[in-house]
């Protein structure tokens, strides 16, 4: 009886690791992808912590996109997997750590720091606004999730530092700057639909591109803004221009990518230049 047992056990865990191997892999801020089966089927649904998960046909597979948190820690995650019949899967999902280096800057104005309690309520304010379209899904879903950075510039500070702002520690960086001349256009990523602008007090003058199914594009520190709400744009129309409006210590484009509503390292989904 105990040969049984121990070999039932065995069993066991040779599964367990076989379900672990098999399991997709990524990091805080990265993207977790899960393969769903042939494409000639109707696609399944994902969702990730209550949000709805973008998937695309890559090649001849379904595949699901999965933003993970930049505050995620390691260990095990799982997705929510819902066929075209109604049936429902767990998919775990593994999040490895990954140590961010910390960047220290200085800005010259005091309030981007330390904000009073005006420029505080303007930020929360402004801060809904900007959660919306983060978190908005719209039809349809894009043909490719592959991005095109918006300008060709020196990158400045790359996604996920831990920042400090005149010796203060603040939230880590959420997206990738690109560093280039006041006035340079800036371009759409991808194909999509404008769903947001306008002049905030961290981000300054902002575009958000809506690429369809949760996959958006934030533009911050123009100087200028091109499009209005609502305009359909191709991937590498000019969007606006860049600038240093908001808090930033000099001229750049600030990008930020989201999936599911959360923010990802664009650098995920950059496709070949």
């Amino acid at each position: 009886m105990k040969f049984y047992a121990a070999l039932i056990l065995v069993c066991l865990v040779g599964l367990a690791q076989a379900v672990d191997r098999q399991a997709p892999v990524s990091r805080p801020g990265g993207v977790a992808r899960l393969d769903l089966g042939p494409a000639d089927a109707p696609a399944p649904s994902v969702r990730f912590q209550g949000r709805r998960v973008l998937v695309i046909a890559t090649g001849s597979r379904w595949q699901a996109l999965v933003g993970i948190p930049l505050e995620a820690e390691p260990g095990w995650l799982s997705a929510e997997v819902t066929d075209a019949r109604g049936h429902q899967r767990e998919q775990p999902l593994e999040i490895v750590g990954h140590d961010y280096p910390t960047q220290h800057l200085r800005v010259k104005n005091r309030r981007h720091v330390d904000p009073d309690p005006a420029d505080l309520a303007r930020w929360s304010r402004e801060s809904d606004e900007q959660n919306t379209a983060k978190r908005a899904w719209r039809e349809p879903a894009p043909q490719s999730a592959a991005l095109q950075l918006p300008v060709a510039g020196r990158r400045s500070s790359a996604f996920g530092l831990r920042r400090t702002f005149n010796g203060k520690p603040r939230r880590p960086h959420s997206g990738l700057d690109l560093a280039v001349p006041t006035g340079t256009p800036v371009a759409a990523p991808a194909a999509g639909r404008v769903s947001l602008t306008g002049d905030y007090f961290f981000n300054g003058r902002t575009v958000f591109v809506d690429h369809g199914h949760g996959l958006i594009s934030m533009l911050c520190h123009l100087s200028r803004v091109d499009v209005s709400v609502g305009d359909e744009v191709a991937a590498g129309d000019i969007v606006g221009r860049a600038g240093a409006t908001g808090r930033a210590t000099g001229p750049h484009v600030h990008w930020s990518v989201f999936l599911n509503g959360t923010a990802i390292d664009p650098d995920a989904l950059l496709g070949p230049s």
